[in-house]
């Protein structure tokens, strides 16, 4: 079978929550050895958040949330605080080739593993940081959430209806947009590498990699001195833009129009020619002046229609549109099942459920979900066993010590 592209390298992965296991998640879809490491006091905060009762019987392996974060990696117990599990992981870091953590930004100094430690473990290491604020300046030791990085790199100051109060998205933006940033940055630095024999060390503050993703409102501000105003669905210059109600209980559908080509579409659609000519919307700047008048007039018809009728007469006209799908939709989504889009994955304790297949689709490398989120402490026979070549009753040591453990201590997070 076919290499997929990252196999060969392993990863030492100590991010929590989101971003920093996002990273890692495209990097095992890639094929690379992600090891997920966490401490038996304090596991990834994502296995307390399950949509079960917290008596079920091992809830901390059951949570979707987890699990969908930490597909294709494998999963080992080790308290980096007692000094032979740091002892235990510079080991492996000597076999490893990346090491990525978004603790605050002083965490790891304090642990005594910065970068400088793990490369006199393995002298081309690549270390990957990603604190909420970064390593420096007054606010690092700040925590950053995915409830409050949007607000501070200024997103959700550009997110809300005119006149209205800014809004934040619903899906904690900062997270992803760093994990993609950082595992980009992670496959730039293996390239470095392959060229120069050299590793290095990457921070990426997440606050700053959200400030870049809407980089041109802050180039405009430095030119005009002026903040955009909020302008909820609509567009800076075309119109009509926007989202507008279906037939049926929160139905929704969106379209565009891009020109005055658009426009004529657009009406002949909705069997109103006449509306092209009319002085109020026969041109780009008279739509956009007219905006409240022509959205109430689009507005009846879409109401009368399904979601899907709208777009499919708009699609096969040229007009950009597009229906709000919820996920319920998307489950059941005719397009998404004939492309393979879901693939049946089955956990050992969390039974089985349909999960998205990595996004990269390499014609000669496949890519799958070959293994779940793995369990507490589930690999960890094969890390200090198998890498690290001890015994099992050197193992059983570690956990009679507390330096590994099967069943995390879950208080930290009740």
């Amino acid at each position: 079978m076919p290499r997929r592209p990252l196999e060969g390298v392993r990863i030492a992965d100590l991010s929590a929550v989101w971003a920093g296991p996002y990273a890692t998640r495209l990097l095992a879809d890639m094929g690379a050895e992600v090891i997920k490491i966490e401490s038996p006091n304090n596991p990834d905060l994502l296995r307390a958040l399950s949509l079960l009762p917290p008596e079920t019987e091992h809830v901390w392996n059951k949570s979707a949330y987890f699990n969908h974060n930490n597909r294709n990696k494998l999963g080992c117990a080790l308290d980096l605080s007692k000094p032979r599990g740091k002892a235990l992981f510079l080991e492996l870091v000597a076999r490893c080739d990346v090491v990525i953590e978004n603790y605050r930004a002083e965490v790891l100094h304090n642990l005594g593993l910065g970068y400088d430690v793990l490369r006199a473990a393995r002298r081309d290491i690549i270390l990957v940081s990603m604190p909420g604020h970064g390593k420096d300046g007054p606010e690092r030791d700040y925590v950053a959430y995915g409830t409050n990085v949007e607000q501070l790199a200024g997103l959700a100051s550009l997110s809300g209806y005119k006149d209205g109060a800014p809004q934040k998205t619903g899906i904690s933006f900062g997270d992803p947009v760093a994990g993609t940033a950082a595992a980009g940055a992670v496959l730039l630095a293996l390239l470095a590498r392959k060229r120069t024999g050299r590793g290095q060390y990457i921070e990426l503050a997440q606050r700053e990699t959200l400030t870049a993703l809407i980089g041109e409102y802050v180039v405009g501000y430095s030119i005009t001195g002026e903040n955009p105003p909020r302008i909820g669905n609509r567009h800076p210059a075309w119109a009509p833009h926007g989202c507008f109600r279906a037939k049926g209980d929160d139905q929704w559908v969106t379209l565009a129009c891009r020109n005055d080509a658009d426009f004529v579409a657009l009406s002949r659609v909705m069997r109103r020619p006449e509306l092209a000519d009319d002085p109020r919307f026969a041109s780009a700047d008279a739509r956009y002046r007219c905006q409240e008048e022509l959205d109430a007039v689009i507005a009846a018809w879409t109401s009368a229609h399904d979601r899907l009728e709208v777009f499919n007469w708009l699609t096969s006209a040229g007009v950009p549109a597009a229906p709000v799908f919820g996920y319920h939709d998307l489950y059941d989504n005719p397009h998404l099942r004939e492309r393979g889009f879901f693939e049946q994955v089955t956990h050992p304790e969390a039974g089985t459920w349909d999960m998205e297949r990595p996004v990269y689709r390499f014609a000669r490398r496949p890519t799958s979900v070959e293994r779940n989120g793995p369990c507490f402490g589930e690999h960890n026979a094969y890390v200090f066993g198998e890498l690290l070549g001890l015994s099992e009753s050197e193992i059983a040591d570690l956990e009679k010590e507390g330096i590994t453990a099967r069943i995390p201590n879950m208080s930290s997070h009740q």
